[in-house]
């Protein structure tokens, strides 16, 4: 198992705590919509779309899984068609040859060691093809509303660095600063909106428009690109 079963929260100071409270409260109010924008309609199809996302864009996944979920509408259907079967379904989609082996893999453990079902335990699921941290935080909040940790992808990662939330370098590091200064039960929706707020609002690259969390939130960077982007409105009589 390479991803760690465990991560310890890093132990916040109240003043941090009650900003990251504050945080999460602005962030709901900006996103009230916020949600896992992968597209699926049972357990196995979350999971093999994360999976799938690796280095890929949500856009790009969603794009390639409804051929794919109805070609193979079981577990035991990933399995019966093999690498061979799955890769044409998902060549729009980076590194697909891996990715393909690693679903009929997935798919060959889900049936022999938990009986086709996604298993509700962290440490089954790290055990799985394909799975880390990530995935098996976002399959165990949004099937099964239990939380492990935090789901640390680059959006998250961005931002917990931009917000002033952690100055550590590692995604693990990240997370364990974010369980430390986040309240366990927004941990699921957490990610889900700091997720929303990076792709709409807060871009790793170019101005983004100003709004009312980055400004109060965010560091000197996220200002200069608030600025760039009334800039270039501007020029463009917008």
């Amino acid at each position: 198992m390479s991803a760690k079963l465990h991560i310890e929260p890093v132990r916040a100071q109240p003043k941090a705590k009650a900003r990251a409270a504050r945080l999460v409260k602005a962030l709901h109010a900006l996103h009230p919509d916020a949600h896992c924008e992968l597209e699926y309609s049972t357990p196995h199809e979350l999971l093999f779309a994360v999976i799938l996302s690796a280095q890929t864009t949500d856009v790009a996944v969603n794009k390639a899984t409804p051929a794919l979920f109805e070609a193979y509408p079981t577990v035991a259907d990933y399995v019966t068609a093999g690498p061979e079967g799955i890769e044409p379904y998902i060549k729009s989609i980076g590194l697909f040859r891996n990715k393909a082996k690693s679903l009929a893999i997935c798919a060959g453990q889900l049936m022999d060691l938990h009986g086709g079902e996604v298993p509700d335990d962290f440490a089954a699921l790290l055990n799985l093809r394909g799975v880390a941290r990530k995935t098996a935080n976002c399959v165990l909040g949004e099937i099964f509303g239990r939380t492990e940790g935090i789901v640390c992808d680059t959006h998250v990662q961005r931002l917990a660095h931009r917000f002033g939330l952690s100055t550590a370098s590692s995604a693990d590091g990240i997370e364990a600063d974010l369980m430390g200064l986040f309240a366990r039960k927004t941990w699921p929706m957490l990610s889900h909106l700091l997720i929303f707020h990076g792709r709409r609002c807060c871009p790793a690259r170019g101005p983004h428009p100003p709004n009312a969390v980055c400004r109060h939130y965010g560091d000197e960077n996220c200002g200069q690109r608030m600025g760039a982007f009334e800039t270039s409105s501007k020029s463009r009589g917008a």
